[in-house]
């Protein structure tokens, strides 16, 4: 089974539209906050790896809204690696509101993997460790 992360946040004022529920755009900024945790995991830091020369830039994005959150709902963002090649990755999220873990939203992020040159890295052949620490986060 591939390793999922959490996050939790509360829901800011900020971040709710007239409506009183979270503003769709909001959720891309936690899915980032949700996708550098996970990349914690793996014993790097984002800085750590745009430093190496990796960099992860956004390819495609989407999300499925399920139940509008509210200012100060509880949620927690469940984040894993949907899909990983040697050049791509693709990152899965759920957030759920707390405490009745209720499914609010679903998204995904989809990555390249590319050098400072923007040049398409083969992430196995060039850091093979990262790749191996990637790998290992993954479902078999």
């Amino acid at each position: 089974m591939s390793y999922i992360s959490e996050t939790y946040l509360t829901v800011r004022y900020a971040e709710t539209d007239m409506m009183g529920i979270v503003h769709h755009s909001r959720y891309y900024p936690w899915f980032e906050v949700a996708r550098t945790e996970f990349i914690k995991k793996t014993g790097l830091t984002y800085t750590e790896m745009e430093q190496m020369g990796i960099l992860l830039p956004l390819t495609e994005t989407g999300a499925k809204y399920h139940l509008g959150l509210k200012y100060e709902d509880e949620v927690v963002i469940k984040c894993r690696i949907t899909k990983l090649t040697v050049a791509r990755c693709e990152f899965g999220y759920e957030v759920y509101r707390l405490p009745d873990m209720t499914l609010a939203t679903e998204g995904r992020t989809a990555h390249g993997f590319v050098g400072k040159d923007f040049v398409p890295l083969n992430l196995k052949k060039t850091f093979p460790d990262v790749w191996e620490k990637l790998c290992g986060l993954v479902e078999d």
